[in-house]
């Protein structure tokens, strides 16, 4: 382990950076699932239909759904901005239920849903590995 200048083992302050990552990939990636949630519930026409789906809802169900979880995340997204705890844990509870709410209308969107998997995931990772001086 290394020392830095505040005198902790393990901290980089570098770190912070992640938070700032996952909170700008939160609030941007919420805005984009927000305005997703609009189109299906506005137009059914540009999501892709699928037959025999198991988990097949009603498309504008599956908006309102991205549309709340997106306004969530910009909430959480800008609560990172500060430090605090409740704001990281919530960022990755938020982004794990956002991976498999995209996973599940993977049939509908598809290669948004993936784009968007990877980047929840990203920001989970980023939120996880980050050590911050109050951390034990």
């Amino acid at each position: 382990m290394t020392t830095t200048q505040t005198g902790r083992e393990g901290y980089h302050p570098f770190a912070s950076g992640l938070v700032v990552f996952a909170s700008v990939m939160l609030i941007v990636f919420g805005i984009l699932d927000f305005f997703r949630g609009l189109m299906a519930i506005a137009r059914n026409e540009v999501f892709v239909s699928t037959p025999n789906y198991m988990f097949k809802f009603d498309l504008t169900a599956w908006g309102w759904l991205h549309l709340i979880f997106g306004l969530l995340a910009v909430a959480v997204g800008l609560g990172l901005m500060k430090p605090s705890r409740w704001a990281r844990i919530g960022g990755v509870v938020l982004a794990g239920i956002l991976v498999i709410l995209n996973f599940l209308s993977l049939p509908y969107y598809p290669l948004w849903s993936l784009v968007a998997i990877a980047m929840y995931s990203a920001v989970i990772w980023a939120l996880c590995v980050v050590r911050t001086p109050d951390t034990p």
